[in-house]
């Protein structure tokens, strides 16, 4: 057993004045949101004319890429990149893979590279990003063409910036061991920032963007979002498919705000401000996280469950990291490992509520899911949860002893403790047929590409927020562990956890490359989870900090999209 308690079940901690006096406090931003989505219904109004317009737009779109589909061409891999980046591309998911597989299957006995047709280094470009999105192996060789004799990228190129951005996009699809495609991105970060910082141009915001975050790391709605009005601007682009995403864009907006309105109802039940005020309250930006997950109206149940799961999760990190006495949180560790109400009267009275509303969560889960005959998931989303805990504890214990772990000592708790094991497992449930008690055992078992998500979770999160928690008596954060074991500066540590955040980044390309070991809808909730850290923590704890996330969630949750005529 990973950890024993010497207290009796009789022995409820009393807290007296020197223990509260004592206690640590982080003294979190309240919500910025309060009861703004409680009666929010947004500006957008779908009318019936309005859900026709959306079908027959969709129809004429499917229309668009089942035209030729055995010719695949340079204008339909334009359509492809444009329906994905506008957010629609969930409706076309077969005839895009169709198109895909046999554009794959094309290439395969020959070289892209000495197709005359796709000489530019843009269509190159996309043809391989595009592949390589929808897990196609492509070699990266035929960008050997854009090579000099020295070995280095053809100094014409930097002239060709449309290109450059395409090589840009390509290159963070790249795998451990293709050279071709770190040296690519090299190169066109140093053009494209050169370009950047001569050019105010459409195209040169476009290049800042990218540069900012780019498509691999970016979350589908808001990219969508953003990518509207840039399309708007393009003299060639289709009226029907921007009319369809923008539609479409609303639509689901508004299912997703009904969403959230039942989710803080839930919420509110906690009177978080006057019952747990030491908590973070950010019920609305948990939503926001699960949506990136999945936005997909299928995935209502899955989004409904994980939102839940993450909120309770969120409560119980500030417990154990914000304001429980290390004899407090043994006992609700414990209390964990049963899941039982009568481990209650172990408790105090702040816990409790905790542990109560954690037991009501998941009995609501097992009803939702038993309802729909997929109940087998629940067990391993409920171990995971108690994993979670496992790693809660023994940080805490480290805290209370001033303990600085080794860096391996650390990441074994740590990327357990980030708690994506456990998001990754609740993720899949209550996405119905796709799951099977297979597809949990598999996610159970900490696999490669969760691992990798964890990482990318855990550094990025030590790096950004270490600071601000050492403040108020954390426990020693990777940048810490790091720092004292190898004797370095912080700027050298940082360094060090950027290189091996880039390379999970290539193991979850290589875990996303065909044939998918589960369902490649299951391994695109991991690599989401991995894109929202770079959106949330990429230069600081957007979570902790709401007022950073703000612009964020008024995209997707807030504000629709406007027509323009």
């Amino acid at each position: 057993m990973l950890f024993q308690v010497s207290a009796s079940p009789n022995k409820v901690i009393r807290i007296n004045a020197e223990k509260e006096s004592t206690r640590r406090s982080a003294n979190f931003d309240p919500t910025i949101w309060g009861d703004y989505f409680l009666s929010y219904t947004g500006d957008f109004k779908e009318s019936g004319d309005a859900s026709v317009k959306h079908q027959e737009l969709k129809k004429e779109i499917r229309t668009m890429l089942r035209a030729d589909i055995n010719k695949p061409t340079q204008t339909k891999l334009d359509l492809i990149d444009d329906i994905q980046r506008l957010g629609v591309s969930y409706h076309f998911e077969s005839e895009i893979d169709e198109i895909l597989r046999k554009m794959h299957e094309a290439n395969q006995d020959c070289d892209l590279g000495d197709d005359e047709n796709v000489q530019e280094l843009y269509y190159i470009s996309l043809h391989f990003r595009l592949l390589r999105q929808n897990g196609y192996k492509i070699s990266a060789d035929v960008f050997n063409s854009f090579k000099d004799s020295n070995g280095n990228f053809k100094s014409f190129l930097k002239r060709d910036i449309r290109g450059m951005l395409s090589l840009y996009e390509a290159a963070h699809l790249r795998v451990h061991g293709e050279n071709i495609l770190n040296e690519a991105l090299t190169f066109t970060v140093t053009h494209l920032e050169s370009f950047t910082s001569q050019s105010n141009t459409q195209l040169a915001a476009q290049v800042n963007r990218a540069l900012n975050r780019p498509i691999r790391k970016s979350l589908p709605r808001l990219e969508a979002k953003h990518y509207m009005p840039i399309y708007q601007k393009d003299p060639s682009h289709n009226k029907d498919l921007l009319t369809f995403a923008m539609l479409d864009f609303n639509i689901l907006q508004k299912q997703h705000q009904e969403e959230l309105r039942d989710i803080v109802r839930w919420w509110k039940n906690f009177d978080v401000p006057n019952k747990l005020p030491f908590i973070r309250d950010r019920v609305v930006e948990g939503y926001f996280w699960i949506l990136g997950v999945y936005f997909e109206p299928k995935f209502l149940l899955a989004r409904k469950i994980l939102t839940k799961v993450i909120s309770m999760a969120s409560i119980i990190d500030d417990i154990y990291d914000a304001y429980g006495t290390i004899e407090e949180l043994e006992l609700f560790a414990t209390a964990i490992e049963r899941w039982d109400l009568s481990a209650i009267d172990l408790l105090p009275e702040y816990i409790k509520l905790c542990y109560c509303a954690l037991l009501d969560a998941y009995s609501e889960f097992e009803k939702d899911l038993a309802s729909k005959g997929i109940l087998y998931g629940l067990p391993f989303a409920k171990e995971s949860m108690k994993i979670l805990v496992r790693s809660y504890i023994i940080e805490a214990r480290w805290c209370d002893q001033q303990y600085v772990p080794t860096m391996e000592e650390y990441m074994r708790v740590a990327l357990l403790s980030c708690g994506y094991l456990l998001l990754s497992t609740s993720s899949f449930l209550g996405m119905e047929d796709i799951v099977t008690k297979e597809a949990f055992e598999w996610v159970s078992g900490n696999p490669k590409i969760v691992q990798a998500s964890s990482i990318i979770c855990r550094l990025m999160d030590d790096i950004v927020s270490h600071k601000f928690e050492q403040q108020r008596g954390h426990v020693a954060s990777a940048v810490e562990c790091y720092m004292k074991q190898h004797g370095v500066s912080e700027e050298e540590a940082v360094k060090v956890f950027r290189e091996k955040v880039g390379n999970a980044w290539k193991d979850i390309n290589e875990e996303l490359m065909r044939p998918p070991v589960v369902p490649m809808p299951l391994l695109e909730r991991v690599l989401n989870l991995a894109r929202l850290m770079d959106v949330l923590y990429q230069n600081n704890d957007s979570y902790t900090n709401p007022h950073l996330m703000k612009d964020h969630v008024a995209a997707l949750l807030k504000d629709p999209v406007f027509f323009e005529d």
